[in-house]
């Protein structure tokens, strides 16, 4: 029995079903390409699969709408793939386990891949129906949108005839966004030297109980990073006990807050009461400073059984906890035209050890490109100056507002019709892949929109299947347009 058999629209719930069977997590796309691509040879529909796994599907106007101007359909389809510590599902292999909770579906110890599985479920139950009106569909569904938009960078859209586009991929209904900020990723090397331990003893240091969050749509609400708190409390500690670090690791998405947090530490035995007083101090100080916000918060302190021989030398103990307080992260400007929208930010999202260095993954993002570059020179001076260096990668464009969208005029006056109330025009700090599509397709009118989803990236992840179903028709009124 499938989980969501009863819910309405049928062949909407049917697909995102479908595709929660089928590991999809960034950088593991092979099976959920393949499905589309036989989705399309299954039903005669001409399809493209290009060596980056995107896929296009095309699938002709209804009868009547021959003459209407075409329209692209998009979506990605990666998910950020996240569980909770005690899941045992392997996200690169095993389904979700779907669940309903009175109006919302989530996965029971995952992410649930609303964002942006429901666009591709969207897509999948228009290209299978055979009663819907619509114009000429190019349906554009793009890989590991998640980690930088490589697909949408690497897609050939020469082929296509649309000018106008509907991205699926916002996450609040009543909101139309007509603007995103452009974005990059940067990673900070931190060469580290180790000797061999002495006696003593390990000890297990955590943060956690956090909030996370999208790192762009949910940056200005100020959680609390793992991996920030983690350094500044350790850094706060080696000021007045001395310890060795032995791992420090947190996060698992560079554009997801990080949730949790930990290190392993060598110290001397008669130094351990010292260490604990300390935490213990400075966990009842973060827990009043986030009172509002990270109700959950924990920082706690165990001895460890871990066999681990290699310590960090004293230097690079210093050197990492040093930059870890000093690297940039969260709301770096707010914009001055737009109220209340951030303009540029950095998130610190994954923190890793090896053997030679640590390395640091950060989410830049800006409205103004001069603004992104200014934040990775930050980081880069800063890595330079603890004797690292960084790399940057899955760079990004912004999607510039466009005054004059009839489709974003065509959006507004279809809304106001069927709801009677107006709907929301925005930006968003966070990336859509809207601006790499404009670049590839100049003219090209854009808007993104879709249903309420509720703590997307994040093991808290809810779908609002009332909200999915308003926005179903919403897309099928846009579509019967002439």
């Amino acid at each position: 029995m499938r989980v969501l058999e009863n819910l309405e629209p049928k062949k909407v719930y049917y697909y995102f079903e479908e595709i929660c069977n089928i590991p999809h997590g960034s950088g593991n796309l092979d099976k959920i390409s393949s499905y589309l691509a036989k989705f399309a040879e299954d039903r005669g529909l001409f399809y493209i699969r290009d060596a980056s796994n995107n896929v296009i599907i095309i699938k002709e106007a209804a009868q009547g709408y021959e003459t209407v101007e075409p329209i692209i359909l998009q979506g990605h389809m990666d998910m950020v793939a996240v569980k909770k510590s005690d899941c045992d599902i392997d996200l690169k292999n095993d389904p979700l386990r779907l669940k309903i909770d009175g109006d919302d579906i989530y996965a029971e110890g995952t992410s649930l891949g609303g964002d942006d599985g429901i666009a591709v479920a969207y897509i999948l139950a228009i290209l299978d129906s055979d009663d819907i009106a619509h114009p000429r569909i190019e349906a554009v569904i793009t890989t590991d949108e998640e980690v930088g938009m490589e697909g949408a960078a690497a897609i050939d859209l020469s082929m296509l005839k649309a000018k106008r586009m509907l991205n699926i991929d916002s996450e609040e209904e009543g909101i139309l966004l007509t603007s995103c900020a452009g974005g990059m990723r940067t990673d900070c090397h931190i060469p580290i030297k180790t000797e061999e331990r002495q006696s003593g003893i390990l000890m297990d240091v955590t943060v956690g109980g956090l909030l996370g969050g999208h790192s762009g749509t949910e940056i200005h609400k100020e959680h609390a990073n793992a991996i920030k708190l983690l350094g500044i409390t350790l850094q706060r500690i080696l000021k007045k006990v001395p310890f060795r670090l032995v791992t420090i690791n947190g996060g698992e998405k560079d554009n997801a807050i990080p949730r949790e947090a930990s290190a392993v530490i060598w110290i001397a035995q008669e130094q351990k009461e010292a260490f604990v007083s300390e935490l213990t101090q400075i966990e009842a100080a973060e827990k009043n400073e986030n009172k509002s916000k990270e109700k959950q918060l924990f920082i706690k302190a165990s001895e460890s059984d871990s066999q681990i021989a290699a310590v960090f030398d004293r230097d690079s103990t210093d050197r990492v906890l040093a930059f870890l307080v000093l690297l940039p992260n969260g709301v770096m400007a707010m914009s001055a035209d737009i109220d209340g929208l951030v303009e540029t930010s950095s998130n610190v999202g994954i923190l890793k050890t090896d053997t030679v260095e640590v390395v640091a993954s950060s989410a830049i993002r800006s409205a103004i490109e001069t603004a992104k570059h200014k934040v990775n020179l930050q980081i880069d001076t800063l890595a330079k100056a603890f004797g690292g260096y960084i790399e940057t990668h899955g760079e990004y464009p912004g999607w510039q507002f466009n005054p004059d969208s009839k489709l974003r005029a065509d959006m507004v006056r279809i809304y106001k019709e069927m709801y009677g109330k107006d709907v929301k025009v925005e930006a968003l700090h966070a990336g859509l892949e809207c601006g790499i599509m404009i670049a590839k397709i100049p003219g090209l009118d854009c808007v993104s929109f879709g249903p309420d989803i509720f703590d997307i990236h994040t093991t808290e992840e809810r779908l609002s299947i009332s909200s999915t179903s308003r926005m179903w028709e919403y897309l099928l009124e846009i579509l019967r347009q002439k």
